[in-house]
Parts: C-alpha cells; sequence; structure tokens
C-alpha cells in the first residue's frame, strides 16, 4: 500500500501533464504562432474550402495537371487512411497498376512520346503527395495548354511560378503543389 499511493498520484500527475497540459499549451501555441499550418493548411475561396496544401486531389479532366496515384482504400486522397499501397517492386498488382496509369497518360495526351515521370505512375508512401515533380508538371504542359486552348508557353511560365524550391536551399527535391497550380490554371483566361 505504500507503493501505491505515490504510483497512483504520479500516473494522475502524468495523465494531466501530458494528456491535458501539454495538448492545450502546444495547440494554444501553435494558434497564435501559426495558425494556418495548425488548421489545417486549408486553401480556400471566400467562405469555400477548397482542399489542403497537404492533402492531394483527384483531378482527371484533361484541362488540368493531374497529381500522384493515391493509394488509400476507400476512395482516392482519403485524408482518414493515409497509407501505401504495400506492393513490392516485384508484386504484379504494382505493375498492373503503373502499366495502367501509363496507358491513361498516353491516352490523355497521344501526341507526347517523352518518357513519363515515374511520379505520375507510382503513389506516395502516405497516397495522398499533394505534389508533383517539376518534371512531371512540365510533362502534362501540352495537354493542358491544348484542352484550354492556351499557348504552351503560358502553361510553362505558370508551371515554373508555382514550383517551389528546396526547404532552406538543401532539403528535398523542387515540388508543384497541384492544387494550386490547378487553381491558377482557373484564373487564366484563353485568349
Amino acid at each position: 500500500m505504500d507503493i501505491l499511493r505515490p504510483a497512483l498520484s504520479v500516473f494522475a500527475l502524468l495523465s494531466l501533464i501530458t494528456g491535458l497540459v501539454y495538448p492545450l499549451v502546444v495547440t494554444g501555441i501553435a494558434q497564435v504562432v501559426f495558425p494556418h499550418q495548425a488548421n489545417g493548411s486549408l486553401i480556400r475561396s471566400g467562405d469555400e474550402v477548397l482542399g489542403s496544401e497537404w492533402i492531394g486531389q483527384p483531378f482527371a479532366d484533361p484541362r488540368y495537371f493531374w497529381g500522384r496515384p493515391s493509394a488509400t482504400a476507400r476512395f482516392a486522397y482519403d485524408a482518414a487512411a493515409s497509407s501505401g499501397s504495400n506492393h513490392g517492386p516485384l508484386s504484379d498488382a504494382l505493375l498492373a497498376g503503373a502499366r495502367a496509369r501509363i496507358d491513361a497518360l498516353r491516352a490523355a495526351d497521344p501526341t507526347n512520346r517523352t518518357p513519363i515521370p515515374v511520379d505520375l505512375v507510382t503513389a506516395s508512401g502516405s497516397g495522398l503527395d499533394p505534389h508533383v515533380s517539376p518534371a512531371a508538371a512540365r510533362w502534362q504542359v501540352g495537354r493542358v495548354a491544348r484542352a484550354r486552348g492556351l499557348d504552351p508557353k503560358t502553361v510553362e511560365d505558370l508551371v515554373a511560378r508555382h514550383t517551389q524550391g528546396r526547404q532552406l536551399g538543401m532539403l528535398g527535391e523542387p515540388a508543384v503543389n497541384v492544387l494550386r497550380l490547378n487553381l491558377a490554371l482557373d484564373a487564366l483566361r484563353a485568349p
């Protein structure tokens, strides 16, 4: 009994600190210092939420840039089910999915015979990646420009303006946020 009372007291104190005090303090600091990020990095148009900077969305219309395929289970880009496919490099299912994606990309732009960047045919580890490589965005410029009646140079310039560099100039790879790029594309008017 002499050991039980201090053990329960420490348990209660640590539960209070780690389960209530610490989360409230961190949430409060985040709301003050980083309110945009703390609230999901949401992209809005007026009062309408269009998406999050950190969760990909399915785009299938040829007038839009397409992101990486999603590997989430119930539906594409399901943020409640973030996961990869768990298919290994020798998996027949992985190969079949990549081939289907290649066929869909070639069918959407049959004149583009250049190699398709790998991130357009493979899902990310989370299945939610909202970014593509600059090469993947540039690969789609011709299709998007034709579908919208825009000069390809205008679309290329838009991709260049929406290419994010490496963090701190050395971390990660340059990337293009597909949702932000498509929103900027919608803001353009055909000549």
